[in-house]
């Protein structure tokens, strides 16, 4: 039976985590019901407009806490007019709310949806995501086995957006700096190519904007071939989460197209 559906919540807390992360903490009756283990899944957050229907944008479940009835979710919002990857329409409702809500404001969900785990049966494992896939990152971390060995490339707008990542120890957390991700460019495509691949199969987890994730699944592909590996079902995650110049409806028109020509 699925518990997906419209749940009423309030901000219980928010907070700063890097300079460009902010952390949104929410609470209600509503999450009685939710069910747990759900992190690297999403929720649609509802925004009321003139339109006939409410906006929705989906966020990464980055933690949730049954016990305390407390749904944490994570956003790239921090210094709206300077930063780059909001700059853009396909960001704003959400934007604007988590930077200005405050606490005891409600909201609506509509969740929970799938969880996007790698698959753990991998030799090791390869994650790469710019800021916005971090939270789906952070989760697919905690959740593999404290033997699990790899690397996990992370781009982020500058210095100060590092932050603490819980991995087990043989996984590999390089940073890379990318202060105009809105520009056409291939800075986390080049730091995925420097890393060194481990003996055997990895299972790939790759999210970002649009265009670098088409970039970084070809490459994947293709080393996989070069390696003579064989990709198997669920052996390469690649989603986009956002694309320059395109409102959140724009991503997932260009996703669809994306999949229907695999």
């Amino acid at each position: 039976m699925s518990l997906r559906k419209m749940r009423e919540l309030s901000v219980l807390r928010k907070f700063d985590l890097t300079p460009n992360m902010l952390r949104v903490i929410l609470t209600g009756d509503d999450l009685k019901d939710f069910p747990e283990g759900q992190e690297s899944g999403y929720v649609k957050l509802l925004f009321v407009s003139g339109e006939d229907k409410p906006i929705m944008r989906t966020y990464t479940i980055r933690q949730f806490d049954a016990a305390s009835s407390e749904l944490t979710l994570d956003f790239v919002v921090h210094g709206v007019n300077t930063n780059p990857i909001v700059q853009d329409e396909q960001f704003g409702p959400a934007i604007s709310w988590a930077n200005n809500v405050e606490i005891g404001e409600s909201i609506t969900i509509d969740g929970p949806g799938p969880t996007k785990l790698v698959d753990r049966s991998g030799d090791w494992f390869f994650f790469a995501g710019d800021m916005t896939a971090i939270p789906a990152i952070s989760a697919n971390l905690e959740s593999l086995p404290e033997d699990a060995k790899g690397c996990a490339v992370l781009e982020i707008l500058s210095e100060a957006d590092k932050y603490p990542v819980s991995a087990p120890k043989a996984i590999e957390i390089r940073w890379v700096i990318n202060s105009e991700p809105n520009q056409p460019n291939t800075v986390l495509l080049d730091a995925v190519k420097d890393v060194e691949w481990l003996a055997g199969a990895p299972h790939v987890w790759v999210a970002s904007e649009f265009d670098a994730m088409r970039s970084l699944r070809r490459y994947f592909k293709e080393t996989f071939a070069e390696k003579g590996l064989t990709i198997n079902r669920g052996q390469v995650y690649a989603s986009s989460y956002w694309k320059m110049g395109e409102t959140d409806e724009g991503n997932k028109a260009a996703k669809k197209r994306d999949n229907e020509g695999l």
